[in-house]
This record gives structure tokens, sequence and C-alpha cells, in this order.
């Protein structure tokens, strides 16, 4: 009988998350699968460093504002109006990490944040002998971008298409330099 305990304890538990509105299935957690796909990575015939300087080439290539590069990681951000009162922005970060034949295992994660604008009124308090302080509305509003949503992007397409942009540059920087002056 201690089997059937579980089992009710378990239908108990379920039951009471699907009582609050949610199901126990929709936890982001739980759909998370760790699968073998490729989506978020690359084994490139380079160097780590000379990966990651195509990795660079790339964002700056789609408009990307690199915000830090090295020999191991690049970081880019890219914004985007979608709406008047939304500002959207895509930050892609960037590992090159060596195996150990020496070339590069490259890893790619975009973040999606959405921003919005709010309101907020503006008042001044004017103090008043006998009276105390009042505070007095004058018409301006302090406008200012709240950040609502923030996401890891999934689209494998997307990454698909940064790491075909990628191998494209990885192609020149592995390519071996002329010295300027040279016969070519």
């Amino acid at each position: 009988m201690p089997g059937c305990r579980l089992h009710l304890l378990v239908g108990t538990v379920s039951l009471a998350f699907a009582a609050c509105g949610g199901k126990v299935a929709d936890s982001t957690v739980l759909r998370e699968s760790f699968d073998s796909g490729d989506t978020y990575s690359r084994n490139l015939e380079v160097a780590p460093a000379q990966a990651c300087e195509a990795a660079r080439r790339a964002l700056l290539s789609q408009g990307y504002a690199v915000t830090r590069a090295d020999a191991g990681s690049v970081e880019g951000s890219k914004n985007f109006q979608p709406k008047d009162e939304v500002h959207e922005q895509l930050l892609l970060r960037v590992s090159c990490v060596g195996r150990a034949d020496g070339r590069a295992q490259v890893f790619a994660s975009a973040v999606q944040e959405r921003y919005a604008l709010k309101k907020s009124p503006t008042s001044a308090s004017v103090g008043v002998g006998a009276v105390g302080s009042v505070s007095v509305p004058f018409g301006s509003n302090d406008d200012s971008l709240v950040r609502v949503a923030s996401r890891t992007v999934q689209d494998a397409l997307f990454y698909r298409n940064f790491f075909g942009r990628l191998q494209q540059y990885v192609e020149e920087v592995a390519a071996p330099q002329i010295p300027d002056g040279v016969a070519r």
C-alpha cells in the first residue's frame, strides 16, 4: 500500500497546482530538454582566438554593437523599436573554447529583452508657513524604460544563420595573411 499512498500524494499535489491556475508541466524548467542537438554550438577548424575574431566580425557585419571581445568570448547587442513605446534589445554572447585537437568549439546564446515606456507624473512640494508643505503637480512626466520581458532565443534558424555568417568570416580569418606591398 505504500505505492498507493505515493500515487495519491502525487495526484493531490498535481491537483493543487492545477487549482492554483497552473499545471505542473507548464514549468519552464520541466520543458528544458538538454537534448543532443547542436543549436547553440559548432566545431570549427580554427583556433579559439580565430573563431572569436570571426564571431566579432560576423556581429559587426549585421549591425551589432560589440560590447566585449577577447580571445575567448564576444558579446554584442542590437536595438530595435517595433512600436512607439516599446524597445527591444538582442544580446548575443559567444564563447570560444579549445578542444583537445586545438580546434575551437563555439557556443552562442542570444537573449531578447523587451522594455516599455513608463510615465510617472512629476510634482513639486511647496512649503507654506502655517499649513506645512503642499505637493503640487506641475504637468510634466518623467519617462523611463522598464524591462518587462526577457527570454533566451531558442529559434534554431536564428543560430543556423549566425553560424553560417560566422563560417564566412572563419574562412577569411584563417586565410594566410599577405603583408601589404607583397605581390599577390
